[in-house]
């Protein structure tokens, strides 16, 4: 990750996955931050033409933490008592001709030939083709674990954070077989946030993708795990499994995916699937306060880096310079 064209973002780290997308607690907060958006793009644009569309993505978590990308980049200033997790409103200075535009993040990678730039997370980038470090213009770096909002999680029902199996489960994950997976299938679309050796990975990756990829296991015999998924980026599980049958563990790992985005935290809340694994720390942390569910996070998986990509321009240079500078 060291050797990523990365600019730094600042971003005040609190204890709270990649979201897969907009939930129905972001709705209202969605269309405001599209209406802030659309004053705030008007009251900066430049006299010398119409500005740069950059989307973001509509919910809250998300799009703030794409608004901190795009402070980071030299493109905007925004207010520090914002923290984390800024809205458009929050913007207090644009410092290029760019209109910012609040859209659901899974249409992003879909609207990007349209667009000046669209951040975008490894959720949906991988799936589109898109590279953080060969296509991105800028990668966000966060640090890896800790009290990062964004870290991905595994999460369980509040009642069952101690199931032994499920902290198998997550023990299984959190492995150096799992990391060489993660950064051989997914190319610095995904990094693990768990301790594990960046050396070895880098020599083991491509066996282990191969070994992983051909791998099939059976539910025979074995406990059953329902683990809730979105998005199409889910083989790391499937590393766990061999992790879990080479040890004897006697669990079977079953993915439940959905396909939309605010029905995971409410299926496993409803006891409907046993675990989920879809979402970072601050999306959960939004869900549980919104809708009141008994659902927590117990253990770190992965991070998936916000980029900002762009089909238009070559680099963040190219961009500034076709925008030029906002109107004072």
């Amino acid at each position: 990750m060291n050797n990523i064209r990365k600019v730094f973002a600042s971003i005040l780290a609190v204890s709270t996955l990649t979201a897969c997308g907009s939930s129905s607690s972001g709705t209202a907060a969605a269309a405001s931050a599209a209406a802030s958006a659309s004053a705030a793009s008007t009251a900066v644009a430049a006299a010398s033409g119409d500005p740069i569309q950059i989307a973001i993505p509509d919910d809250p978590t998300n799009g703030g933490r794409a608004i901190k990308l795009l402070e980071s980049a030299g493109l905007i200033e925004v207010d520090p008592a914002a923290g984390y997790a800024p809205e458009t409103k929050d913007i207090t200075k644009y410092l290029y001709n760019i209109e910012i535009v609040p859209q659901s993040a899974d249409t992003l990678p879909q609207t990007l030939d349209d667009l000046g730039a669209a951040t975008i997370n490894g959720t949906y980038a991988i799936p589109a083709g898109l590279n953080p470090e060969k296509d991105g213009l800028i990668i966000e770096d966060q640090g890896e674990g800790g009290d990062n909002p964004y870290v991905n999680v595994i999460v369980a029902r509040t009642a069952d954070k101690d199931n032994e199996t499920y902290k198998t489960i997550v023990a299984a994950f959190q492995t150096q077989y799992v990391a060489d997976y993660i950064l051989g299938k997914y190319e610095n679309a995904f990094y693990p946030v768990f301790d594990y050796d960046a050396d070895e990975a880098e020599q083991n990756k491509a066996s282990v993708v191969e070994e992983v990829d051909s791998y099939e296991s059976s539910e025979d015999g074995k406990t059953v795990v329902t683990v809730g998924v979105c998005g199409a980026n889910n083989d790391q599980w499937k590393a766990v499994q061999k992790v879990l049958d080479d040890e004897n563990a006697g669990i079977y790992i079953e993915l439940v995916s959905f396909d939309s985005y605010d029905l995971p935290n409410d299926a496993l809340n409803a006891g409907d699937i046993d675990l989920n694994s879809f979402q970072h720390k601050a999306y959960l942390a939004n869900e549980v306060e919104a809708q009141g569910y008994e659902i927590e996070a117990i253990g770190d998986t992965l991070i998936a880096p916000l980029t900002l990509y762009s089909k238009k321009y070559s680099s963040l240079d190219d961009l500034k310079a076709a925008a030029g500078t906002a109107a004072e």
